[in-house]
């Protein structure tokens, strides 16, 4: 009896659109369910299981493994009844397998608690391998032990879980019922093994560096802020970690990098989540143009390892990741795309007056420097055109307060960004290492913090401190790992790519 109100309600309700009430019918069901088990001196939750085989294994390999008898342990994401015989698929985490369970082979009392096991259960089967007249591998059930009873039903297979917030929300349900979604974050661990891979045999050394800062720096952020307790202090969540991965380059290292989780108190979108993970390293004796060289090989051998091409396709659009990428200064990028000449442009009122004459419709009531203009103009009418691999060089002092000066124009930095598919990927400079024109772009933050700016850079004597001992000519370069994920993918969305995405609650 209890099976066939059950068989009824899930029919009715198994999607992950079904009412309160349907749910807590099929959980109430379910409990019961758990209760009989026990009642039977069934354990539903068991302990450690040895398997022998994954499904793939068994799947690829049915030649030689036929007749034999193997040991599997999955979630169950089907079954069918046949009267004295149940048929049901078994997922583990390289994919699913088909078992056969018959009443003459368990018996009775085995058979039927076998038949009333829910989708979602997981289970342990010992059996022989064989082919079914329908040509499918399937491991005849000898003996089985419920090793986890699910007490809430899984979205039905035929819609799966589709409701993106929901996918989101409950990543574990996603994870079990989108198979693709699995192999996204699968992939996602193969390209930062390969990025490690790479650096490591280029000779670059793996550290760490603090994750609460006294003072927030190495990027214009607005940083989350935290308290610790026995310091007395406020202490700041990492926005980036530049300014300690330099002073390593001070202390003598002269290859670092760090894989690292940066948190910064910004807007949520398809690009963005507060917490992110990204790729920083420092090289001694180099400058921006070696890592434009380095940036482009690190992509395309990823791409090449992972893939196995450097040519992917991005929401449609065909992208070319082999080297060489183009090269293009700002001012000249921004002449191209709308017409304005920074060139011949001096001050930020002119620069503001162009953008007017040319019906450019920007609000730049915040920005009060040629160079912030300049950056407005290119963010808006040159930034989503960037499609092929693009490094855009040479930006504004003002807005580039930690990379070089160029020697040829003091306006404008040793610095680049990559762009693809219209997005920043990359961001790139000739390491400022003069420590006299560091402190006068720090205390310039200091006075735009002072008129509103929380995202200006913060004060670090300590910093100054470490580049009067002297650092090297350095490159610098750092690499969103969530986007270049994103890229490789072809996901739109950033929250595609990290496993528990920031969401506000529902309540």
């Amino acid at each position: 009896m209890l099976d066939e109100k059950y068989t009824k309600t899930v029919n009715k309700a198994d999607n992950e659109n079904y009412q309160p009430e349907e749910l807590n019918e099929l959980m109430r069901i379910r409990r019961e369910k758990l209760a009989e088990l026990r009642d039977r001196g069934i354990e539903p939750y068991g302990s450690r299981f040895e398997r022998t085989y994954m499904a793939s294994r068994i799947l690829a390999n049915f030649e030689d493994i036929e007749n034999k008898k193997v040991i599997i342990s999955g979630r169950i994401m089907s079954k069918r009844g046949m009267g004295k015989a149940t048929f049901a698929h078994i997922q583990d985490s390289t994919g699913q397998i088909q078992v056969y369970a018959r009443l003459n082979n368990l018996g009775v009392q085995a058979y039927e608690v076998f038949s009333k096991l829910d989708i979602g259960d997981i289970i342990g089967v010992t059996g022989n391998v064989f082919k079914t007249r329908m040509g499918e591998v399937t491991v005849a059930v000898e003996e089985y032990k419920l090793l986890s009873k699910s007490l809430r039903p899984l979205p039905e297979k035929w819609h799966g879980l589709k409701d993106v917030e929901t996918r989101y929300r409950q990543r574990y349900v996603d994870l079990i019922v989108n198979p693709e979604v699995k192999e996204v974050f699968v992939l996602r661990s193969k390209i930062i093994r390969s990025i490690r891979s790479f650096l490591d045999n280029r000779a670059f050394l793996e550290v760490e560096t603090p994750m609460m800062h006294s003072i927030a720096g190495g990027a214009a952020a607005r940083p989350f802020i935290t308290y610790h307790n026995t310091l007395d202090m406020n202490l700041y969540l990492r926005i980036a970690p530049e300014l300690y991965l330099k002073r390593l380059i001070v202390g003598g290292f002269e290859k670092v990098y760090e894989i690292n989780r940066n948190f910064r108190n910004e807007g949520i979108s398809t690009k963005h989540n507060p917490e992110f993970t990204m790729i920083e390293l420092y090289q001694a004796y180099a400058d921006y143009n070696d890592m434009m060289n380095l940036t482009e090989e690190l992509i395309s051998t990823v791409s090449l390892e992972v893939f196995g091409s450097a040519q992917i396709k991005y929401q449609g659009t065909d992208i070319n990741l082999a080297p060489k990428w183009a090269r293009l200064p700002m001012i000249e990028a921004v002449k191209i795309y709308s017409g304005l000449d920074f060139s011949k442009i001096k001050t930020a009122d002119e620069a503001k007056d162009a953008v007017k004459a040319a019906k450019i419709d920007l609000d730049l009531a915040t920005s009060d420097t040629w160079g912030s203009v300049l950056n407005k103009v290119f963010e808006e009418t040159v930034e989503p055109k960037l499609i092929q691999p693009t490094f855009i060089m040479d930006y504004p002092v003002e807005i580039s307060p930690l990379a070089k000066r160029k020697i040829e124009n003091p306006e404008l930095t040793y610095r680049f960004e990559l762009f693809i598919y219209g997005r920043e990927m990359a961001n790139a400079f000739s390491e400022l290492n003069d420590p006299v024109d560091q402190k006068s772009r720090f205390l310039k933050q200091v006075e735009k913090r002072k008129t509103g700016d929380e995202e200006a850079h913060m004060m670090d004597e300590d910093y100054i401190n470490a580049l009067e001992y002297g650092m090297p000519p350095t490159g610098g370069l750092g690499i969103g790992i969530d986007r270049l994920v994103m890229l490789l993918t072809d996901s739109p969305s950033i929250r595609d790519v990290i496993l528990f995405p920031a969401m506000r609650p529902r309540d």
